[in-house]
């Protein structure tokens, strides 16, 4: 069989079926659990249309598995283990609690041998018993515990798991208002994407899920790093892989851009993952939020402290003393303040301290004792950067880059 990243398009290819098989693909990465009700229902449609191709190149390209029925596709991910970046969120945007991650396994559990059918009351109750099956005390009757409950309900709904017949789920934690729940089974069955009978720990779980294959497993796994994270970094790469890089990275543009209409830039430090059209995301930078344009604009004066340090050499990270960060921090602060909301305009130290965990979440800048590390890719968004000396390998850096800010994938 041949390698797929020698793999030529000698042949001519349909535009239009090219486009559709990017935007399957696309969705599936972004939401690996599709369903004919809902948003999701043209991009089922595709999937359906294009699934010997998607399953195949999700197979070879990435070890990923993709299982498609009448009325949803799953893509079983490998995902990149115990990473803490990516909560799932409450609608208000809080990360879920490890209390709310508990509610959510105790309800699918609970799910698994309820009626297809039923009050959200009743689910409670399926709810309390797995509770003990399971050896943990929860309090239902208190506030706390009904409203992690309440978000891994909802996530169950995001997903098209439960839907709401009738009631008022939304005012259930307050007001206890009673709803009729429909289960659906079969994406029941689809949630979990490692097997749990010889699990015996959450990081088992995780270790299961994101076990590489032993066949292409530098290729698959890096691909993989590249896709659920824009950002690869060649000294943070087992030497097997950074090797396999080194001899493959620029056969690797062909293969992003066919298969899901990416860029691949490649820099002294390893590469980043462009999306033109600025869709491919799970979470845009810096976006409306204030928390956020804030981190931008201290990002930008981190990357230009670093930047103009110079430095001749391939390292993705460069370090500021975290005094001195903390300082140039507070000082765009000071610059900004009246475009600041009031929360953080009187609370300059809070406001701070928010905009770096941002850069931190990002994985632009990483605490390291008494110093913080700045990315090479934090120049991205820092129009006005000084350059840095030209790499030793004759390659751009990262740190070079003056292009204009924009999301990353």
């Amino acid at each position: 069989m041949t390698d797929d990243t020698t793999t030529t398009h000698a042949t001519a290819i349909d535009p239009q079926d090219l486009a559709e098989r990017q935007r399957a693909a696309r969705a599936l990465m972004l939401r690996p659990l599709l369903t004919a009700h809902g948003p999701d229902a043209d991009d089922l449609r595709l999937v359906r249309r294009h699934q010997g191709e998607l399953t195949k190149m999700f197979a070879e390209g990435l070890g990923y598995r993709l299982q498609v029925d009448p009325t949803s596709a799953r893509l079983y991910k490998a995902g990149l283990g115990a990473d803490p970046t990516r909560p799932l969120r409450r609608r208000s945007g809080a990360p879920f609690t490890p209390r709310a991650y508990a509610f959510l396994c105790l309800t699918v559990a609970a799910l698994t041998r309820a009626r297809s059918q039923l009050l959200v009351d009743e689910l409670v109750q399926q709810v309390r018993s797995a509770a003990v099956d399971a050896g943990m005390e929860v309090d239902l009757d208190g506030v706390a515990d009904r409203r992690s409950l309440h978000a891994a309900l909802l996530v169950l709904v995001g997903h098209g798991v439960l839907r709401e017949r009738d009631g008022d789920l939304e005012h259930w934690v307050d007001q206890r208002t009673q709803s009729l729940l429909d289960v659906r089974r079969d994406l029941l069955g689809q949630l979990v994407s490692a097997p749990l009978s010889a699990a015996r720990s959450p990081g088992e779980v995780l270790e299961q899920a994101a076990l590489p294959s032993a066949v292409g497993g530098a290729r698959r796994e890096t691909r993989r790093r590249l896709l659920e994270s824009p950002l690869l970094t060649l000294e943070e790469l087992p030497e097997e892989h950074a090797e396999w890089w080194r001899r493959n990275r620029n056969r690797e543009r062909d293969w992003y851009d066919s298969r899901f209409g990416l860029q691949l830039e490649l820099r002294a430090e390893g590469a980043v993952l462009v999306d033109p059209d600025d869709g491919f995301t799970d979470e845009s930078f810096p976006g409306a939020d204030k928390t956020r344009q804030l981190a931008l604009l201290v990002l930008e004066r981190l990357a230009d402290t670093v930047a103009s340090g110079g430095g001749g050499d391939d390292r993705a990270w460069r370090a500021i003393p975290s005094t001195t960060a903390l300082d140039q921090s507070l000082e765009v602060h000071r610059t900004w303040i009246d475009r600041l909301r009031r929360d953080q305009r009187e609370d300059p130290d809070g406001a701070v301290r928010d905009a770096l965990e941002v850069l931190v979440r990002f994985g632009l800048v990483r605490r390291d004792g008494a110093q913080l590390l700045v990315h090479a890719a934090a120049t991205r968004y820092a129009p006005q950067v000084t350059l840095a000396e030209a790499s030793t390998t004759g390659e751009r850096s990262l740190f070079d880059d003056t292009g204009d800010a924009g999301d990353e994938e």
